[in-house]
């Protein structure tokens, strides 16, 4: 991507105009890469071309040659907010640069609702920094960005169970392939891990870790394999795009892609396994494999062929596709081509013929046309068993609708008709008359247009007329006609041949029709079972379409108030934007339009695309349902949570500060003649009720960031020892807990106050609970964690309500109980916040254990991941 030129005007006037910025992203393969670095390298070349370039954000993370590179360009002052420093968007707005670097896409910024030391407001509007980027965009600024492969959403499970780390800073596929440009920024693993080694990555103290953790050799030729395909995918479909636009229609060899065609028949299995392995040994080639529904009605196809073929496809890795063709071989293999150089394929792989040697000998069938109408794409024929064992099939190409075999039929029962009558009269010819032989041969006329339709009748009607003044008609023995009326004979029975042929052509034609509607409904039941079942109906059901009718794109579009056409869901390279511009145009209803590019569409297929479009608005309808649904149903949450919440609330807030104003009245009234043990017990309660009160909010707010994903935490080497000695500081009735934590327990790694939250809610709640009795801090080492159990004996709880224990504003039915019933429900969000868990179980004898599991911090040191998780979070 260049800069944009200006004239010496005001640049940023000019711009202004301008409708949208240009994005151009470097994208990193890892962290280290040096994605920033090439990024700055970019804008320093742009300045140097007389750009108008400033920096919006640049992290450093404290590498040197990457820090030189900011000399001499201009770097926009930073927002500050309680967690630091953000991108300032008003900023960059307002000084209107050509170009502005903003790096870490996934970056999440300060929420909008936080508030700094002074009280007021230093939030974003925006929640994360992509975001913010698509305002700049808007407002026609160029933007140069980095981000990391392992920060893509698509991408994230693939990261995490290649890594071990769950990436909680992730941007949109769909934003990033908006870039006009997405450069690649990688090295090799072992180049990358001597950077890391150098110190020209991390800090030195994080190196190691780093190396054997995060950064092992396995885990970065992963990472690299994922950037490259999500790139060569990115630039498959730009090139889709580009052969679309200029109509590009022969096959380019830029990427293998393999083509089986599939009947249904025995050798399928044999066919698709053979592709397969052509497919492997193209380098992994994609391998797509299409069933051509004949319009005759899957003629050759036995029942459910579709199902076992696409459960054939899935077994060895192959997509499936069905596409529709006209009757006959011609339409056959036009029909599958036109997929082949649709999908640009390579090389298609087809099954020799079934049919018999001889047969072959007067047509060479779909195989043979396929060779020669494949052009560039290389075509390979697989033998099989199936060969050649079908038989013979003459190549009768009479024009009718009449199958083959009746055809065959007709043509044997032409010859014989005649000359049994002949053979008959000939017998007869003493005793019957000529009336009579005429009479024969009007049946066997009949009989061959019953059977064969009309070739055979013509051919058997002149044939009889023949025989019939040969034989039966003086002068015998020759083809002269003495009487007129003989000439008439044979023009009845030719004309009676013809008007039979053709009601039994009218018939084969209403029995093809009818053929043809079978393999409508079975497409339509096919469309309606995508409508019907699955999430996510309606880009299925347009690719279905798009599939079935040979079409390049298929879009749903609507029409917005201002006549601009919203794409709604789309199949295909993204062309369709305009129903005028569209080879097929479906009008759904006033204002939402089924649209195809590609080919014009016969009548018979465009009622069927209208059907069509009543399927894809119930799917879209049923879509919105949901979405109004879901909508609905959070609504439903947030309001019984509300309601729970001041259901609590409403008494356990009060009681405090009831016991509060109580205490404090007592202590101001003039009247009261309070002893000095009296004002001690009021000042007493009043500190009791504060400490209770502050517990309650605490636990709101606890709750109310781990719903939002606000809490972070700062992870480090602690022992259960220390953490329960600071959780027992300010507890009532902690003297009644006993701690049983050896002295040589390893520690763990946690967030020291977190930790420390989670075992005073938990302590307080068994206290509470226990009956009076003692509650044991219990701890233990297993497979490289540590357990810390919080023991009572109280009543317990039954195993089908342990998980509720953790559920916010749950007591149990216990509503004597102080407390709001959120103790447990954060201490569990917390644990789990610092990688840990949270469980309950049985006290033997009786009571309620609460289990605390961490990573023992020896291990994690050892393995490296405590401080990659600690720089991950900062990525």
């Amino acid at each position: 991507m260049t800069g944009s030129s200006h004239s010496d005007g005001d640049p940023g006037a000019e711009r202004a105009g301008s409708a949208s910025g240009e994005l151009r992203i470097h994208l990193g393969a890892a962290p280290g890469v040096g994605k920033t670095y090439a990024m700055l390298c970019e804008a320093r070349r742009r300045r140097d071309r007389g750009t108008d370039v400033v920096v919006g954000v640049v992290e450093t993370h404290g590498r040197a040659k990457t820090a030189a590179l900011l000399d001499g360009l201009e770097i926009l002052p930073r927002r500050h907010t309680a967690v630091g420093g953000e991108l300032d968007v008003d900023a960059v707005l307002a000084r209107r640069p050509e170009v502005v670097l903003i790096d870490e896409l996934a970056h999440t910024n300060a929420p909008a609702s936080m508030v700094d030391s002074a009280g007021s407001v230093s939030g974003s509007r925006n929640a994360k920094r992509w975001e913010d980027v698509e305002e700049i965009l808007a407002a026609g600024i160029d933007v140069l960005a980095t981000v990391n492969v392992q920060h893509l959403e698509s991408l994230n499970d693939v990261v995490e169970r290649i890594t071990g780390v769950r990436q909680r800073e992730t941007v949109p596929d769909d934003f990033v392939r908006r870039a006009e440009q997405i450069e690649l920024v990688d090295i090799t693993p072992e180049a990358l891990r001597r950077r890391l080694a150098h110190g020209n990555v991390y800090a030195a103290e994080k190196v190691d870790a780093a190396l054997a953790n995060y950064f092992q050799v396995g885990n970065l030729i992963a990472l690299r394999e994922l950037a490259l395909l999500w790139v060569a995918d990115e630039v498959d479909v730009a090139l889709r795009r580009h052969r679309t636009e200029k109509h590009i229609s022969e096959t380019w060899e830029t990427r293998e892609r393999v083509v089986v065609a599939l009947t249904g028949g025995p050798e399928s299995e044999t066919v698709l396994r053979r592709a397969t392995r052509i497919a492997k040994r193209a380098g992994q080639a994609d391998l797509l494999a299409v069933h051509v529904l004949r319009g005759d009605g899957l003629a050759g196809a036995p029942v459910g062929a579709t199902t076992a073929l696409r459960t054939l496809a899935d077994d060895v890795g192959a997509t499936f596709h069905t596409v529709v063709g006209d009757s006959g071989a011609g339409g056959v293999t036009d029909a599958l081509l036109e997929f082949a150089r649709g999908a640009n394929a390579t090389q298609l792989v087809l099954g020799t013929s079934r049919r018999s040697r001889l047969a072959r000998l007067f047509d060479a069938g779909i195989g043979a046309r396929v060779v020669q109408e494949s052009g560039t794409i290389d075509v390979h024929m697989v033998t099989h068993a199936a060969a050649g064992a079908t038989g013979l099939r003459l190549p009768l190409r009479i024009r009718s609708a009449v199958p083959m075999n009746r055809r065959i039929l007709g043509w044997v029962s032409a010859v014989l008709g005649p000359g049994v009558a002949t053979v008959v009269g000939a017998s007869l010819y003493e005793v019957v008359g000529l009336s009579t032989d005429v009479v024969l041969f009007f049946l066997a006329t009949v009989v061959a247009a019953l059977i064969g339709g009309l070739g055979p009748a013509v051919f058997a009607a002149l044939l009889g007329g023949l025989l019939l003044n040969f034989f039966l008609t003086p002068p015998l023995y020759s083809f002269t006609i003495g009487e007129p009326e003989n000439v008439v004979t044979v023009g009845a029975m030719v004309v009676v041949a013809v008007l039979v042929a053709l009601v039994v052509d009218r018939a084969a034609r209403r029995g093809e029709q009818a053929a043809r509607a079978r393999t409508e409904a079975a497409l339509l039941a096919s469309f309606a079972r995508t409508v019907l079942t699955g999430a996510d109906p309606l880009p299925r059901l347009l690719e279905k379409v798009r599939e079935a009718f040979g079409l390049r794109c298929v879009a749903l579009l609507q029409e917005e108030p201002d006549g601009h056409w919203d794409r709604v869901a789309v199949s295909g390279p993204p062309e369709c934007g305009r129903p005028e511009d569209a080879d097929v145009d479906v009008e759904v209803e006033d204002g939402l339009h089924l649209i195809g590019t590609g080919r014009a569409l016969p009548a018979h297929d465009r009622r069927l695309l209208e059907t069509v479009g009543g399927q894809a608005l119930m799917a879209l309808r049923g879509q919105r349902a949901v979405e109004e649904a879901d909508r609905a149903r959070r609504r439903a949450e947030v309001n019984e949570t509300r309601g729970a919440l001041l259901s609590a609330v409403g008494h356990d807030l009060r009681s405090p500060l009831t016991s509060i104003k109580a205490a404090v009245g007592s202590l101001r009234d003039p009247l009261l003649r309070l002893s000095g043990t009296d004002r001690a017990e009021l000042l007493e309660t009043v500190e009791e009720s504060t400490d209770r009160l502050t517990g309650l909010v605490g636990n709101l707010l606890d709750s109310s960031r781990l719903a939002s994903g606000a809490v972070r935490p700062l992870l480090e080497r602690v022992g259960y020892d220390e953490i329960a000695a600071r959780a027992l500081i300010g507890l009532p009735q902690a003297e009644r807990v006993v701690l049983e934590i050896p002295a040589g327990l390893p520690e763990v790694v946690a967030d020291i106050g977190l930790l420390e939250r989670v075992v005073a809610n938990l302590v307080d709640n068994a206290l509470r609970h226990g009956r009076g009795a003692s509650v044991v801090l219990r701890a233990s080492e297993h497979d490289g964690r540590a357990e810390l159990r919080v023991v009572d004996s109280g009543p317990g709880v039954p195993p089908k309500q342990r998980e509720k224990l953790f559920a916010p504003f749950q007591k149990l039915g216990d509503r004597r109980a102080s407390g709001i019933g959120l103790g447990l429900s954060v201490a569990r969000g917390l644990t789990e916040v610092m990688d840990g868990t949270l469980t309950a179980e049985d006290t033997p004898g009786g009571g309620l254990t609460t289990v605390v599991s961490l990573p023992v911090a020896v291990a994690r040191v050892a393995q490296g991941a405590a401080p990659v998780r600690e720089h991950d979070r900062r990525l």
